[in-house]
């Protein structure tokens, strides 16, 4: 319990600085999205990330509920301002602790309802509450196309899809590691990460919102 107090004070601590980051970034304009996460991301002794230019158009029609995600990636413009501010707003529930099951900063977050909780918050948008199925939900890109605000996914249960985390550019992610641990940044050339990667998926701006799901049973939370 002191331990979870502790990290939520930190968190609280980052809060004012999130918040303004964010606002700053939700603009038209691309440039000052990359320099106002890269001025955070030097504030946080990591290197800015340089893996892919921001896009600045946003088409102003909306995407049929039942277009595949891919076909609807393909027909708009990615914002990638806005991603850049869900990469701040993640980075500011760095040290928040680890719990199966939780899914928002004050219960602590698993893998995969972090995820779900920084695409909510920043976008509005309600991705499915398991690793797998928000990689069912979102479109597959190379893993050369990743720029910040995509997700990537693991293989850390024997099976793929089961564990998942935000790039955040120069071969970084963030994510809900295990219990015991917090939020926290890790490399993905690691050793560790390089050999248990498989998928980078991007998630459009128009993903249709879905209703508040039922709580989803603790045996699929173990399988996230």
């Amino acid at each position: 319990m002191a331990q979870r107090a502790s990290s939520a004070a930190a968190w609280l601590a980052k809060t004012a600085l999130t918040t303004a980051l964010t606002a700053a970034l939700i603009v038209p304009a691309s440039a000052h999205a990359t320099d106002a996460l890269a001025d955070f991301l030097q504030q946080q002794g990591l290197v800015a990330p340089t893996s892919a230019p921001l896009e600045t158009a946003a088409p102003s029609h909306s995407i049929d509920p039942g277009t595949d995600p891919a076909a609807a990636a393909s027909a708009t413009d990615t914002v990638r301002p806005l991603h850049s501010s869900l990469v701040v707003h993640a980075l500011g529930f760095l040290g928040v602790p680890y719990q199966l099951g939780g899914e928002s900063a004050e219960e602590g977050f698993d893998c995969s309802g972090f995820v779900q909780a920084a695409f909510r918050q920043v976008m509005g948008l309600q991705l499915p509450r398991i690793a797998r199925d928000q990689a069912r939900a979102t479109q597959s890109i190379a893993r050369s196309e990743l720029a910040p605000g995509d997700l990537v996914f693991f293989n850390t249960l024997g099976r793929r899809y089961s564990h998942v985390g935000i790039y955040i550019g120069e071969r970084r992610f963030v994510h809900s590691p295990r219990s015991g641990s917090s939020v926290r940044i890790e490399r993905m050339d690691v050793r560790y990460w390089a050999t248990r990667f498989n998928g980078a998926r991007r998630v459009s701006a128009y993903l249709p919102a879905a209703p508040e799901p039922a709580p989803v049973p603790a045996e699929l939370l173990a399988q996230r």
